[in-house]
């Protein structure tokens, strides 16, 4: 896709556009002929409003002209986005910015459509809305390349599915002939794991216990907020936590709080009995725990830094890494080696950059690493988002097999499969707070997503501070266990 949007240049091949052969030298080539792409991350500037977002790079440097204004609101109303350009982009939802950056294309005079992974962060109800949405765009003609994991929502919403591997096509195929099974396994080569009945492991040893935890920031204005209130947890060894919500809820400020990144205003985090709420970071990591952030390029990796010096980052005074006080990078080397083998991480060698990995084999990198070191907890903030079906079942057969080893494992994720299917216990957070629990073996896709809007549903119950959620033995069933 970067190479279709101008960002790569190709080694060989040609591009065509309308029937006549093309270069693409940069975005703005791409731009020109009629090609926009929707990042996987949001481009947007959160202190501009929705229609100094989408003119911008597009307009004259003085002035946002009446005929802007009106663009936007005939885009908006034509293919239903229901945008309101006037709202800063700080106070709209991830889903409301997803039609921002859908309305910055066609405001560019965009045909083709490149999605990637545009369901990533959203609920069922806003996934449904998405689709909603681009077969209004298609039936005016317009061409969406619809880049997924999620077969169930390619199936659902292609008119043609090519599978792309190692980068190669292996097929094209009509979604009324195939089936999620047929995909996976065009996918990643081979039959993907067979289901199981996943008994629970969760014991009664506390490993990482919250209470009370209240965080407060800044906003766009300069005023002060709430960012985290009473916010109360329990994690036992061998349970895998799942919170879910809405991003932007507070999710990213309690695995910052937990981690040491910020400081709470009130509350306590003890770690295996002890208190480590003013702990440094570094205390925290030495003690056990483990951590898979949620950007990988800014949180999780130096992308021009080789994989071997990659996988000292976050335990540099610990072994292999270290020899008393002194860097060992023989021993780095090694066990990085032993990482690339292990968790099947697709590299010519050590010595290459982290950023010429895919996303996948970054993120196996990372999991990986954090695993190496055996971690009490660990805390997992979206570990498959934008990985390949391969991938995400292999970092999914990761988690299982250390909770059987009796890891404990906060778990935020955006795909509420994932959350479902891999949680012992769900917590739903919404405005920072703590609001609802649900039990994974019963409770439904849409009633998460319901309840990550602030309105709790059948199958999701509402969350009493100091309450904790622990399964019976035996519930539950892990994604990828299906495959």
């Amino acid at each position: 896709m970067k190479i279709l949007y101008g960002m790569q240049r190709p080694d060989e091949g040609v591009i065509t556009v309308d029937g006549e052969q093309v270069v693409l030298r940069s975005p703005a080539d791409a731009i020109a002929r009629g090609i926009g792409m929707v990042h996987q991350h949001f481009m947007l500037a959160d202190n501009l409003t929705v229609l100094e977002n989408v003119v911008l790079g597009a307009e004259k440097l003085h002035g946002i002209g009446a005929g802007a204004r009106r663009r936007i609101l005939e885009l908006s109303d034509a293919y239903g986005l229901g945008v309101r350009p006037d709202l800063l982009v700080e106070e709209i939802g991830v889903a409301d910015r997803q039609r921002v950056e859908i309305l910055k294309v066609l405001y560019r005079g965009a045909r083709t459509l490149i999605l990637d992974e545009p369901t990533a962060v959203l609920v069922p109800q806003e996934v449904d809305a998405l689709f909603g949405n681009l077969r209004e765009l298609t039936a005016e003609g317009l061409t969406v390349l619809f880049i997924s994991h999620k077969l169930g929502e390619v199936l659902s919403v292609a008119d043609d599915i090519t599978v792309i591997r190692r980068g190669t096509t292996v097929a094209t195929v009509a979604p009324a002939g195939t089936t999620p099974k047929r995909l996976a396994e065009l996918m990643v080569g081979s039959e993907l794991p067979t289901p199981q009945t996943r008994e629970s492991t969760v014991t009664d040893e506390p490993v990482l216990t919250v209470a009370g935890l209240h965080l407060s920031g800044r906003d766009a204005d300069g005023l002060l907020r709430e960012v985290l209130a009473d916010i109360d947890f329990t994690i036992h060894r061998g349970e895998v936590l799942g919170i879910a919500g809405v991003e932007g809820n507070g999710q990213a400020e309690l695995v910052e709080a937990i981690i040491g990144i910020r400081q709470p205003d009130g509350g306590t985090i003890a770690l295996a009995g002890q208190d480590v709420s003013h702990a440094p970071t570094r205390t925290r990591r030495e003690r056990g725990i483990g951590y898979i952030p949620e950007d990988r390029h800014r949180h999780g990796l130096l992308l021009d830094a080789p994989l071997w010096e990659n996988r000292m980052l976050g335990h540099v005074t610990e072994p292999p890494n270290s020899r008393g006080p002194l860097l060992n990078a023989k021993g780095a080397r090694a066990d990085t080696e032993r990482i690339v083998r292990e968790y099947d991480v697709r590299t010519p060698g050590i010595e290459v950059t982290a950023g010429s990995l895919s996303g996948g084999n970054q993120q196996k990198l990372i999991v990986g690493r954090e695993m190496s070191h055996r971690p009490k907890v660990l805390i997992a903030a979206h570990p498959t988002r934008g990985v390949d079906v391969g991938a995400q079942a292999q970092i999914w057969d990761e988690i299982r097999r250390a909770r059987r080893e009796g890891l404990a494992v906060l778990l935020i994720s955006a795909d509420l499969d994932e959350l479902i299917g891999l949680s012992d216990s769900l917590r739903v957070m919404y405005r920072g707070r703590l609001v609802a629990s649900a039990d994974p073996a019963t409770v439904t896709p849409e009633e998460l997503g319901t309840a990550m809007t602030g309105t709790a549903g059948a199958g999701v119950g509402t969350a009493e501070p100091g309450t904790e959620t622990k399964p019976e033995p035996g519930t539950g069933s892990g994604p990828g266990e299906e495959g």
